[in-house]
């Protein structure tokens, strides 16, 4: 390190303040512990609206399909309106359509797209109105017998509900996004009692990252919401199932893998086909606001010849799981209900994709189990476990939210026994989505619009990199006592300056602060002025055992280069922006280098000599 007027030390003996880092784990925790409560209260509230919710789309089915006004649970399936049945949907589609226009199009699609564009690109901010138009807009979609399920709706709601209450109080971006993710997460599992599989799509669809600080308050959100199911829904699992599924053998296992390469084929075509449908309503020459009646009226025409295509539909994939259901029936529930979700769905109304893609997955699995029957006739395998594993991969492949899947599955049965067809079925159904379908029925919509999700959750190379792995003792530091005028000659022009800052620091070595060259050269400031009457950043200072990351987020916030690392109040050396390339350039190069660590070659002339040795060692013993 180059020393202007005094010397400095440059040893790069590191000591570690622990009260400093104490301090910021204590404020750390804090802070967690503080999201926690917020979490936990979100997940409250969100488990009472899943309840009011489910109310509000019976009052609507009832009200709609059989004209009175009940709050019992009902179903479209058992309506008697005969042709009429086509107009109900298409009236909610306009209701649907209006309220988009006039309130707001974000509550128009999925729900978990617009959450993860939201995370990505806008600091997880979501329209506070969202916490009410989504689900009143859902509500009527459902109720009128739109071909969605529950859990779409109350999940943008949690969400939405979550970012409103990070808007509120003071947060970083980052709570605020664990905020959204603990809002609609708890949700799900608020719905389906499953805290396992809602934690676990946090963090494959939401989080993008899996840390204590995120953790802990989704997890303890999710929790809160199985108990406001319990508390407000009813005990046992959501989807139950007449008869225990047994161990399989090996040959059904094989069956339910190859099961899986063709549910995967077929999330690759689902998601084509839904945003393809979503290009053609796009080039329709009327409105936006008019698309969801469209789609109402696809779904009543579909609902007039297969009723059981109408609404929510969890009853049907309790069926479906029974195995009770001909093979007729699964057929025209197969086909049908993704005729009427798709183009509701692509026509922009208010819609999840869950509870369809379950239904769609587990009719094809009941298919595919029934041909397996009677290709494999003592292979024993089960209808109801193949509808099983057949919803299960239909969601792993095209969302890839591949853990959430198996564990959804496992949470809503309660079948411990499915954990390995489960596992075969849904990695084979992944495999064939990776590697045909770049983005996912919950990503291609945002990636349209530009927005890159992470593919991979990775170490932070600069999380796990200390300054004093990376100092340096090349630098500048100034004597503070030294008049502006003395330090302007040691250099021609500002031009000549090695950095763009230099260090100040007082006879005895102690950091004073740092100078930036413009600031030097600046014409207003008097010559005969000690150089230390110009310190602007006193404080900014990193020390040894801080990471690279804190270095990095510090240089960003104040807009500098280079930063002093002081130990004891001694600068003892300068880490640089060049550092930080470094590290990456180092991280890229380990990965993409190929090199072979184990040479077969040598070990097998190694191998050999040893062998001549110990012949020669048994022939000298002899």
């Amino acid at each position: 390190m180059k020393n202007i007027g005094i010397p400095v030390s440059v040893s790069l003996e590191s000591s570690l303040d622990t009260n400093q880092i104490a301090l910021k784990k204590q404020n750390d925790h804090k802070r967690t512990l503080r999201l926690s409560v917020l979490a936990v209260g979100v997940a409250v509230c969100i488990s009472v609206v899943a309840k009011l919710l489910i109310h509000l789309i019976d009052l609507i089915t009832n009200l709609s399909f059989y004209g009175s006004f009940s709050l019992q649970p009902s179903t479209p399936a058992q309506n008697q309106l005969g042709i009429w049945v086509v107009v109900i949907p298409v009236v909610g589609g306009l209701i649907v359509g209006l309220m988009a226009l006039y309130g707001s199009k974000a509550i128009r699609g999925h729900g978990i797209p617009e959450a993860m564009e939201q995370i990505l690109t806008n600091q997880s901010k979501i329209k506070p109105s969202i916490t009410y138009l989504k689900p009143l807009s859902s509500a009527i979609t459902i109720g009128t017998g739109g071909p969605f399920g529950a859990e779409g709706p109350i999940i943008a709601t949690g969400g939405a509900l979550g970012s409103t209450l990070g808007q509120l109080i003071r947060i970083t971006p980052n709570e605020r996004k664990i905020l959204l993710a603990a809002g609609a997460t708890a949700g799900m599992s608020a719905i389906f009692s499953s805290p396992l599989a809602a934690i676990l799509l946090a963090i494959e669809l939401l989080l993008f990252e899996f840390s204590a600080r995120s953790f802990i308050p989704v997890a303890l959100a999710c929790i809160t919401g199985a108990a406001g199911h319990h508390l407000l829904f009813e005990e046992g699992v959501v989807f139950p199932m007449a008869t225990a599924i047994e161990t399989p053998s090996n040959i059904a296992l094989f069956f339910y893998s190859v099961m899986g390469f063709a549910i995967g084929l077929l999330s690759v075509a689902i998601t084509k086909v839904v945003y393809g449908l979503e290009d053609l309503f796009e080039k329709l020459p009327i409105h936006w606001a008019w698309w969801p009646a469209i789609g109402g009226l696809a779904v009543g025409i579909v609902g007039y010849f297969s009723p059981r295509t109408l609404g929510v539909g969890y009853n049907n994939i309790i069926d479906l799981l029974s195995g009770s259901m001909s093979v007729q029936i699964v057929t025209s529930l197969c086909v049908l209900k993704f005729v009427s979700w798709a183009i509701s769905l692509s026509s922009g109304t208010s819609g999840g994709t869950l509870a369809p893609l379950l239904t769609i997955g587990g009719a094809n699995g009941v298919l595919m189990g029934a041909l397996g029957m009677k290709w494999f006739p003592d292979a024993g395998i089960s209808i109801s476990l193949a509808a099983l594993v057949g919803m299960s991969a239909l969601f792993a492949g095209a969302s890839r939210a591949f853990l959430t899947s198996i564990v959804f599955a496992l949470e809503t049965t309660g079948q411990s026994n499915a954990l390995l067809p489960l596992l075969a079925t849904c990695t084979t159904s992944y495999f064939t989505s990776f590697f045909l379908m770049e983005n996912t029925i919950m990503t291609e919509k945002i990636a349209r619009r530009g927005v890159t999700t992470p593919q991979a959750y990775e170490p932070d190379l600069l999380e796990k990199t200390t300054v004093e792995q990376m100092v340096t003792d090349t630098g500048m530091v100034v004597n503070s006592n030294l008049e502006i005028g003395e330090v302007r000659n040691w250099f021609k022009h500002e031009s000549d300056m090695p950095s763009n800052y230099f260090i100040i620091s007082d006879e005895e070595g102690d950091y004073k602060g740092i100078v930036s060259t413009s600031n030097l050269f600046n014409a207003y400031h008097d010559v005969n002025e000690k150089i230390e009457s110009i310190v602007k950043r006193n404080n900014v200072f990193i020390q040894p055992a801080d990471t690279l990351r804190h270095a990095v987020e510090m240089m960003a916030k104040e807009n500098l280069d280079l930063l002093p690392v002081v130990a004891d109040k001694k600068v003892i050396g300068i880490l640089t922006y060049q550092h930080i390339i470094t590290i990456y350039k180092k991280g890229i190069d380990d990965k993409e280098k190929r090199q072979a660590h184990i040479s077969l070659q040598r070990r097998s002339l190694k191998m050999l000599l040893r062998g001549h040795q110990l012949v020669s060692v048994f022939k000298n013993k002899k």
